[in-house]
């Protein structure tokens, strides 16, 4: 339990009760939600409710809690008191949990009334649980809705296997503390440890490869350098993936393109290098053959690179280009895929890649011109009626593809729109046919980033009435 709080007169408590009794009065889902939680500990609960849920009831079953089916007045309360370590008040009657909430402080028993911290002595925060690792998170009972909603964005960025790490980390303590007698220098190896390979190999629970590479830290070999090919999603910071976040959170320097915006680089490790190596039309930063040797060149010095791409890494980024140069230097590399630009942009348009009635297929190309300014393209596979056609960089090009596409058997009034900056607040869809959409994109001067989608699942985009 923590301290007393001055300004409010209750404290928030984390606990760890095995055999402790707590008594729960109500027998509602709120009071559910909290025998969920006091079970974990291993506390012994007790219902006082005349009623059960369908929950409690099922507990009660499986002899997981004892059940007192009685209302509860104080005076029923009172004899019960005796030997309890908390009592949580669930019941829908405020009068009701006044008078038990005043019986309690009387007997100096701790008392919490859910929603109700004006009469609490104590209050549970939100619990994030990932074994022996517990997050809690309150804010002094003024918004527990908030609380909930803070739980759910924590519970998304802690990896599933934390409690792994914990496991591990806590088997190795005591002997590298007999090793490593200095506090100083072992906390500086679980941090070098927390920041390197170890931490992800126990997190999937290798404690082989998680004990080698404590070892290694420990006799002062260096790091082992690699790489990591991130994809970082059309744009919009929501749809990275937790991957993605953990890589961004854990790399020493971030080579990254065009694509990736300010608002993903955010996430980013604060003191990472950064290095932009991104490629606009007609401006290399970076030849594709150099970010090869640059990515294996850092790897090998032992720093852990993250090649952050927009999209998906091998969809139309060269990743696999990149890979075939980690694999012949014989870099460690891993691979994180993300939500492509057709994925995210088709959907934030509200336009569905496939439907049933128009497409069975769709098919991904890109509209890069050859060095003479012609689109080199299989025209006759792409020019059909039974299919979604996603241009990748297709803007530039934009006139000679419609065109083409009419000439190889698509009608002019087939449908296609264009999606500007798609995912982001800034978003656009420009919607017209093959005739009539170079001249529109003109109009309204959509700009790179873009895509453009082709097909019949146009005339099926909807957009939600609340946007």
């Amino acid at each position: 339990m923590q301290g007393l709080s001055e300004n409010t007169g209750w404290f928030p408590v984390v606990f760890r009760m095995e055999g402790e009794r707590v008594l729960v009065v109500g027998g509602g889902n709120v009071a559910a939600s909290k025998v969920q939680l006091l079970v974990s500990t291993g506390a012994r609960v007790e219902v006082l409710s005349a009623s059960l849920c369908s929950e409690l009831e099922r507990m009660v079953d499986k002899g997981t809690i004892h059940h007192f089916p009685q209302d509860t007045s104080a005076q029923d309360l009172q004899p019960r008191l005796a030997g309890c370590r908390l009592v949580y008040l669930a019941t829908n009657d405020r009068d009701l949990n006044q008078a038990l909430a005043t019986l309690c402080k009387a007997e100096n028993v701790p008392v919490c009334a859910v929603d109700d911290p004006a009469i609490s002595t104590f209050i549970t925060p939100a619990l994030v649980t990932r074994g022996k690792v517990q997050v809690a998170i309150s804010t002094g009972g003024a918004a527990p809705v908030l609380a909930r909603r803070l739980r759910t964005m924590v519970e998304r960025v802690l990896p599933e296997g934390l409690h792994r790490l914990a496991d591990f980390m806590s088997t190795m303590r005591d002997e590298l503390r007999q090793r490593i007698p200095d506090t100083s220098a072992r906390r500086q190896l679980w941090e070098h440890f927390l920041d390197g390979e170890g931490a992800r190999v126990a997190l999937a629970g290798n404690t082989v490869e998680a004990t080698r590479s404590l070892q290694e830290l420990e006799e002062g070999n260096a790091a082992r350098g690699e790489v990591w090919l991130v994809g970082a999603g059309p744009g919009n910071p929501d749809l990275l993936t937790l991957a993605a976040l953990r890589f961004m959170q854990d790399a020493d320097v971030i080579l990254y393109d065009n694509l990736v915006g300010p608002e993903i680089l955010n996430y980013v490790r604060r003191d990472a290098e950064r290095v932009f190596v991104g490629k606009k039309r007609n401006r290399h930063t970076l030849p594709q053959e150099d970010i090869n040797h640059e990515l294996v060149r850092r790897a090998q010095a032992g720093q852990r690179v993250l090649r952050l791409k927009g999209g998906d890494p091998f969809i139309f980024g060269r990743g696999g280009e990149e890979l075939e140069t980690l694999v012949e230097a014989g870099v460690p590399f891993r691979i994180i895929p993300g939500i492509s630009a057709a994925n995210g942009c088709a959907a934030y348009a509200g336009i569905p890649l496939t439907h049933r009635d128009c497409a069975q297929a769709c098919l991904f190309i890109t509209g890069h011109a050859r060095a003479d300014g012609v689109l080199n393209l299989e025209w006759e596979t792409i020019a059909l009626k039974n299919q979604t056609v996603v241009i990748y960089m297709g803007l530039t090009m934009l006139s000679q593809l419609c065109a083409q596409l009419v000439k190889h058997g698509l009608p002019e009034n087939w449908p296609v729109a264009v999606v500007e900056k798609g995912t982001l607040p800034e978003q656009r869809v420009c919607e017209g046919t093959l005739a009539t959409l170079p001249a529109l994109v003109a109009e309204q001067q959509i700009q790179s980033p873009a895509l453009v989608i082709v097909g019949e699942v146009v005339r099926h985009r909807v957009i939600s009435p609340g946007y």
